[in-house]
Order: C-alpha cells, then sequence, then structure tokens
C-alpha cells in the first residue's frame, strides 16, 4: 500500500470515527451518519490498496 493512500485511508477512518462519535453524543443523527459514511470510505480505500498489494507480489 503506497504511503500517501495508506495515510489517506486512516485519516478518513479516524476523521469519520471522531465525527459519528461526536454527532451519537450530541444526538445529531445526520452528523452520526456522515461520520459513519466517512468511516466506511477509508476502510474501503485501504481494503482497495491491501487488494492491489496482495496482486503486487
Amino acid at each position: 500500500m503506497s504511503a500517501s493512500e495508506k495515510a489517506k485511508a486512516t485519516s478518513e477512518q479516524v476523521k469519520g470515527k471522531s465525527k459519528e462519535t461526536l454527532g451519537s453524543a450530541l444526538g445529531n443523527d445526520r452528523m452520526a451518519a456522515e461520520g459513519q459514511a466517512e468511516k466506511s470510505t477509508g476502510d474501503a480505500r485501504a481494503a482497495k490498496e491491501k487488494t492491489k498489494d496482495a496482486f503486487k507480489h
């Protein structure tokens, strides 16, 4: 996995998780859903990069 893509995936995961947690704590369902979506995007990006790495070897 390239370093920049790994960093981007981790950043999306962390940002999404914190936004989801904050939204839940505040009772803001929209913010929680947006955070969950961002986290899922980061998870998908990480999975894509891991798959690419698996096929390189």
